[in-house]
């Protein structure tokens, strides 16, 4: 990346990586190599849909569905580890928020205004930044 050489073998941290079965722009099977490359703890969940329905349906709509592996173990194939997966119904939000969880530190209050002493607020929101067009 940028003329450097980058080993994701390297990589260790734990992963959540999703893919959606239907992508035209990511085939599944190709985001799923990320479990053979990526060394660290891994969670691979599989949504139905495309890119975009697969991803943004939100719990509430109670649309879709996605798989998750019978076990932790990520298989060379994507095919074996699609073979064991079980479906479940519904958004894979709340198995990413519940993933989350647990690679979190503990919950600390927002704070109750933005900035501080040493970080002084530039502008209210949305700043214009945001208004500026390309």
């Amino acid at each position: 990346m940028c003329g450097e050489a980058l080993d994701l073998g390297l990589v260790d941290t734990p992963a959540y990586i999703y893919a959606s079965r239907e992508d035209h722009i990511v085939p599944w099977d190709g985001a799923y190599r990320n479990t053979q490359v990526l060394k660290g703890p891994k969670r691979f969940v599989l949504g139905a849909s495309g890119h975009i329905a697969g991803v943004i349906n939100p719990p509430a709509k109670k649309k879709r569905s996605h798989w998750i592996g019978a076990t932790a173990a990520t298989p060379a194939k994507a095919e074996a580890w699609f073979d064991k997966a079980g479906e479940h119904a519904g958004s894979w939000w709340p198995d990413w928020a519940a993933w989350l969880k647990g690679h979190a530190g503990k919950l600390v209050a927002a704070p109750k205004s933005v900035g501080n002493r040493k970080y002084k607020p530039i502008e209210s929101a949305p700043g214009r930044y945001v208004k500026q067009k390309a």
